[in-house]
């Protein structure tokens, strides 16, 4: 287990307050993001472009690791943006999964999954667990810390990822109310007894995390409430009081600290922060080249934990 902790909650809080930074760090790569000389280099050392572009993306992804891991408890790969690459994108994922918790970090693998019965015991045995090869045989796939799922089939396709949370110190985090502008189009509907689609998923959420709270008072069944909705975060987290909130739309999607960290707790904590684009980016808006490019990464995500612990006093 991370940290040789047992509960995904205490891990993932043990980390963010040794650290003092509730910030996650995405890594949804395109090769656009990756500084040309060091993209141009594996295409011409690569036959095979998608191995080549396999390759850029893991390189990239190892400096802003090395660059970001003393100051970042945590990074958050989209699983999508591998996907787009076949296998040698499967392939820059898994190791930059071991990568990064060589370094220390802790892995939420953004995949938003969502199925039922044995199609989501296969995807949390192919991110979080093991699968059996042979019988008496079994293997580790990506070994994330933890998942991004889609709780809107109910427990049926939550029940294989709560079980890995309870024997194995995984972690889940459910979609309650996201980021996106048209989430109101489904999520705020009301429900006959008044409350909106997303609070109901929001008691679920509380529910199904009450028997997987750790010593830090937070749950391993964590929570996306995204930054654009910052009022209703305060109010999903009187609903959700044990409840982790992994907080999306930080930076390049409009929110600012303050907004971020209307979901934490009382005590300032229970939450952490994602930023992907602003950090991974970094080196365009502070004109830096292949060299420098993870320095910059840094610089940013410096910034950006600053801004953080200043919002977090500021609520205090």
């Amino acid at each position: 287990m991370t940290n040789g902790l047992s509960n995904f909650a205490d891990n993932l809080q043990d980390k963010i307050d040794r650290l003092n930074n509730p910030t996650v760090m995405g890594l949804d790569p395109i090769l656009d993001y990756v500084p040309d000389q060091l993209r141009d280099y594996f295409f011409e050392q690569c036959e095979d472009p998608a191995m080549a572009a396999g390759l850029s993306i893991l390189e990239f992804n190892r400096r802003l690791i090395d660059a970001t891991a003393d100051i970042i408890p945590a990074v958050k790969p989209q699983l999508a943006y591998y996907e787009q690459y076949g296998v040698h994108g499967w392939e820059a994922l898994r190791q930059t999964i071991a990568y990064a918790k060589s370094k220390g970090m802790i892995v939420i693998a953004d995949g938003k999954r969502n199925d039922i019965g044995s199609t989501a015991s296969a995807y949390a045995s192919a991110i979080l667990g093991d699968t059996e090869l042979r019988p008496g045989s079994r293997q580790e796939m990506l070994g994330a810390d933890c998942i991004t799922v889609n709780a809107w089939l109910g427990i049926d396709g939550i029940e294989p990822f709560l079980k890995l949370c309870r024997e194995n110190g995984k972690g889940i985090f459910a979609l309650v109310r996201t980021s996106n502008p048209s989430a109101i189009d489904i999520q705020d509907l009301k429900l006959e007894d008044g409350r909106t689609v997303y609070e109901a998923m929001a008691d679920k959420v509380n529910e199904w995390g009450s028997d997987l709270i750790g010593n830090c008072g937070y749950s391993s069944v964590g929570a996306v409430v995204g930054a654009t909705w910052p009022q209703q975060a305060a109010e999903l987290r009187a609903r959700m009081p044990h409840t982790m909130i992994l907080v999306p739309g930080y930076g390049a999607q409009g929110a600012g600290a303050a907004d971020a960290v209307a979901g934490f707790g009382p005590d300032g904590r229970g939450g952490i922060v994602n930023a992907s684009r602003s950090l991974m980016t970094a080196w365009k808006k502070h004109k830096m080249d292949h060299e420098s490019f993870d320095l910059a990464c840094r610089k940013e995500a410096l910034e950006m934990r600053n801004n953080l612990r200043r919002a977090l006093e500021s609520r205090s």
